[in-house]
């Protein structure tokens, strides 16, 4: 019994030191993904917003619970999709868009973006005022071409 316990003292007492030598370095980790990334950008982005604005005013612009406290959280996502959105239409400028999205996208900045979403939108937040549009214009034009 003794023997047993002299050698899980020595391991204890051995093993310690080794693990405060194997420490991870202090560095950061880099997001793995560009959704991380991106979220990681819309969390820097929120705080220097409730930096400039202040707690208070901060959690009654995007709080929605009883107390305000998901403040945070709901300006992270909001922004997050933002910046998901802005890469979608990066990414369409590079592709060839269809005549549809093209009209639609000319006529949303023309008549602005809460306009657009009153007059196309049928859900109970009108974001998908969009694809709607886009539907709709695509089904005319598939129209049209039958009827040729």
């Amino acid at each position: 019994m003794k023997r047993w316990f002299v050698a899980a003292a020595a391991l204890v007492i051995f093993s310690i030191p080794a693990a405060y030598a194997a420490t991870p370095s202090k560095e950061k980790p880099k997001p793995a993904s560009a959704q991380a990334q991106s979220a990681d950008n819309a969390a820097k982005k929120c705080k220097a917003e409730r930096e400039s604005m202040g707690v208070e005013a901060f959690q009654k612009t995007y709080g929605t619970n009883h107390n305000l406290r998901n403040a945070f959280g709901k300006c992270v996502s909001s922004k997050s999709k933002d910046d998901k959105d802005e890469k979608d239409e990066d990414a369409d400028k590079g592709e060839k868009s269809s005549g549809a999205a093209k009209a639609c996208k000319a006529e949303r900045a023309s008549m602005g973006v809460d306009a657009f979403a009153k007059k196309y939108g049928t859900n109970h937040n009108l974001k998908n005022a969009f694809g709607k549009c886009v539907s709709g214009k695509a089904n005319n034009n598939k129209d049209e071409k039958d009827n040729d």
